[in-house]
């Protein structure tokens, strides 16, 4: 298939760093610094995150990428994705969409389902990838099946419109129920929407089957 995926016809969306700890003072800095310098990777990744939020510090990218990196290269996932979202948004480095996939899918070989996520939207928009709509689909589906709630609802959207996959009422029904369970606001209200919106479409049989493999799951699943 060639045509691009309904639900990526956007933009990659890149969410800000994760932060895990927050320096507040100059001697936070310091001590951070001092560790950060003797090779603690866990001071490295801190310290880059300290830079890249300005906690502490000036806000600095280049210094906070220079110190993430060092972690990424180490093979630690959590900052080779974020080292990817920073390469897809141009922080300290001039944006580079194939250097960002490059990172994202070191971490996606990891397990991290942030970056299987983001690895699979690149493959369906075609940005840092050639587009390949069922490497999208794989990649999404690794990401939904660890509970991203944004994956399970980009996938319920391609089994809708049989994209990637066969057409599927029941499987799209099962997606957006996940997502829709995992969610509040404005995202409870589109992923039970759209889940609304298969319902009406299924047979009374379909529906309770569709049901029934959302409670399996979440059963299976528990948080």
């Amino acid at each position: 298939m060639r045509r691009v995926l309904p639900f990526v016809r956007f933009t990659l969306i890149f969410i800000l760093l994760n932060v895990l700890a927050r320096p507040a003072s100059a001697e936070d800095i310091k001590t951070l610094t001092k560790k950060a310098e003797g090779g603690n990777v866990e001071a490295q990744f801190h310290l880059g995150i300290a830079y890249y939020e300005g906690q502490g510090v000036p806000k600095d990218y280049a210094e906070a990428i220079k110190w993430i990196r060092k972690v990424a290269e180490q093979g630690n996932a959590h900052a080779q994705y974020n080292l990817g979202l920073m390469y897809a948004k141009g922080q300290g480095v001039p944006q580079d969409f194939t250097e960002a996939v490059k990172w994202y899918r070191k971490a996606a070989e990891q397990g991290d389902a942030d970056a299987q996520y983001k690895l699979g939207v690149a493959y369906a928009i075609g940005v840092g990838v050639p587009k390949d709509i069922a490497e999208a689909v794989m990649w999404l589906r690794k990401a939904a099946e660890q509970g991203n709630v944004e994956a399970q609802f980009h996938l319920g959207i391609a089994y809708y419109e049989g994209q990637g996959v066969p057409q599927d009422y029941v499987q799209s029904y099962f997606w957006f129920s996940l997502a829709a369970s995992r969610s509040d606001g404005e995202d409870y209200k589109k992923y039970s929407g759209r889940r609304g919106q298969v319902a009406k479409i299924l047979p009374p049989d379909k529906l309770m089957e569709a049901q029934q493999m959302t409670r399996d799951w979440e059963a299976n699943h528990p948080r």
